[in-house]
């Protein structure tokens, strides 16, 4: 039994789930993943007439929620280094712009956001018309910041095509020989950053284009149910779990 226990608790899972959760970041992924599981569970049960089921899984969401907001207190800060740190490289200008209109947006959503947090938990009191408009700001931003973000993929995007003959120039140029050797490092180290740079920037625009909806809906912008925003907010938590857990094991 000891030999079965011990094999169990120094699994490898185990241990790269351990590690994944002692990161904040890894806990946030996790905790909105379920998060958003719950939104879409309370509003499938709501649908099914089961009105006290629903009710634990929408105070799941709830709280879980409040928890993110406290775990990303610190979060505003980075977005501000981020998009000074944006302004700094070079680049096509368009890029950098909205790469740092981005990260701006980002800056005043979670500002607002812990303001939010702060009336919830009632360590500052806000009236209700002030709390509600901020509520519908912190929306705002968040959709602005993710607009900005699309357009940034859409941008990055158009230059694959160009990437994709530079991909196949260094494909076609590739010869094989010991003297060669250094040139064909270079190659591959080149192709591996393409097709990395590609990877991120499509899965950045696939998470932008789930969680536009859900600060859209809630600036009043749109008005989706509440299932469909729980699915799409899965969806992209599941695609940022992952991300997470190959960045934290080591894994590309």
């Amino acid at each position: 039994m000891a030999t079965i226990a011990s094999q169990v608790i120094f699994h490898p899972a185990v241990s790269h789930s351990l590690k994944y959760g002692g990161t904040t970041l890894g806990r946030d992924k996790a905790y909105r993943a379920l998060q958003y599981f719950a939104r879409f569970y309370a509003w499938y049960l709501l649908t099914k007439g089961n009105k006290e089921e629903a009710s634990r899984w929408a105070n799941l969401k709830t709280h879980l929620g409040t928890a993110r907001k406290l775990m990303r207190l610190g979060k505003p800060i980075e977005h501000l280094q981020a998009a000074l740190k944006a302004s700094l490289v070079s680049g096509p200008l368009a890029e950098i712009i909205t790469t740092v209109a981005r990260q701006i947006g980002y800056f005043g959503y979670l500002s607002s956001d812990a303001l939010v947090w702060a009336n919830s938990i009632k360590f500052i009191k806000l009236d209700s018309q002030t709390a509600q408009r901020l509520a519908k700001r912190s929306f705002q931003l968040w959709f602005t910041g993710i607009i900005f973000s699309i357009i940034n993929s859409v941008l990055k995007a158009s230059r694959t095509v160009r990437l994709n003959r530079e991909e196949r120039s260094l494909q076609a140029s590739a010869t094989w020989g010991e003297k060669d050797l250094g040139e064909e490092a270079a190659r591959e180290t080149k192709l591996s950053a393409i097709a990395a740079a590609r990877a991120t920037t499509r899965q950045q625009f696939i998470i932008d284009l789930c969680d536009v909806w859900i600060p859209a809906t809630g600036s009043g912008l749109l008005n989706v149910n509440e299932g469909a925003l729980g699915i799409l907010g899965l969806i992209s938590s599941l695609l940022g779990v992952k991300a997470q857990w190959l960045a934290v094991n080591g894994k590309k």
